[in-house]
């Protein structure tokens, strides 16, 4: 997919907002988990494309990068999402500890912000999300990895259309 330009913070919200509407639109016809990698450099958009997804999912308040406890949940009516940020990630075996495969386990979304910190412990990724600096602006590029993946993306651009 080509990337997308994102010309500021609320351009990053509305796509996040987009991909949500796509995998809620999978999710309720598919009793499954989905897996999102959110890729970037410090300050590239990764939480705030988050927020712009989880608030098209309904949840109102703060949306926090979860730095420092790893993970945040979410509970909505017939799913969860979790927000993990993993920069500060020391060691991967500290996820198993924490009983990172029961996150996957039933239907639920996972956005995962630097998922290389956990090479080797996390499922594979239905979507990349990569976000990066273009002068004053960010683009974003999606990439999907599986069948699942594909799907979502294939409804997003005909939603885009």
């Amino acid at each position: 997919m080509k990337p997308i330009i994102l010309a500021d913070e609320q351009q990053t919200i509305f796509f996040g907002k987009q991909l949500a509407k796509q995998c809620l639109s999978y999710l309720l016809n598919n009793n499954s988990t989905i897996v999102i990698y959110l890729i970037g450099e410090l300050g590239a958009g990764k939480t705030t494309f988050s927020r712009g997804f989880l608030q098209q999912l309904g949840h109102v308040g703060n949306v926090k990068s979860p730095t420092y406890t790893l993970v945040e949940s979410y509970q909505f009516d017939e799913f969860s999402v979790y927000h993990f940020d993993l920069y500060r990630l020391y060691d991967p075996e500290e996820l198993e500890f924490m009983g990172i495969r029961e996150y996957f386990a039933s239907r639920s979304i996972s956005l995962i912000e630097w998922p290389q910190q956990a090479q080797g412990i996390l499922p594979i990724a239905d979507i990349e999300v990569h976000l990066s600096y273009l002068k004053l602006e960010r683009t974003a590029t999606l990439l999907a990895k599986t069948e699942k993946g594909q799907a979502i993306i294939n409804q997003l651009h005909l939603a885009n259309t």
